[in-house]
């Protein structure tokens, strides 16, 4: 297994994950419908909307899995993180970096990934949005134009989240 490596903007990037506020929030029914659509367009049994921290990968919506979170170390989304670019796995049992990865080896016994990166700035990734299967799949460009079209969806939401929290901040400071 090779572990994702860091991006070279690290701290930048863990400080503006930081400022969306997001990471361990309740769960949000935009993103929801996000997956969900996500799982039925491409026939997927597992779609996520994950967030890159320091240590984990944690989910910010998830469909057709019961953990919340997962070690950075063996993500997958991380590798996505650190190069800034979308990544498909046709068969993770056949990819070097994964074959022994305990997500593979052992449950959700990921076969095939498809994830995208999330952008909150130019050169800042902070998660993804990623399609999976426990089954080995081809993935043809017609599917990664609408997994873009998915992902900026969902950086169009964590956008939103952004201002919500800035206005409730300046409510509460208008009350006080």
């Amino acid at each position: 297994m090779i572990a994702p490596s860091m991006p070279g903007r690290e701290k930048e990037r863990l400080s503006a994950l930081q400022d969306l506020q997001l990471l361990d929030s309740n769960a949000d029914e935009g993103f929801d419908r996000l997956t969900e659509l996500a799982t039925q367009i491409f026939d997927v049994p597992m779609s996520l909307i994950t967030l890159i921290d320091e240590d984990r990968q944690w989910f910010k919506s998830r469909q057709g899995l019961s953990v919340c979170e997962t070690p950075r170390r063996i993500s997958f989304c991380g590798h996505v993180v650190a190069d800034g670019q979308p990544m498909v796995i046709n068969n993770a049992l056949r990819d070097p970096r994964f074959s022994d990865n305990p997500l593979v080896t052992g449950a959700p016994f990921i076969r095939f990934y498809a994830g995208y990166p999330l952008f909150v700035a130019p050169d800042i990734c902070v998660g993804t949005l990623c399609l999976i299967d426990t089954l080995p799949r081809t993935f043809e460009e017609t599917s990664m134009q609408r997994m873009k079209l998915l992902a900026a969806q969902a950086e169009e939401l964590i956008h939103l989240h952004v201002l919500r929290v800035r206005a409730n901040l300046r409510e509460v400071q208008v009350q006080a």
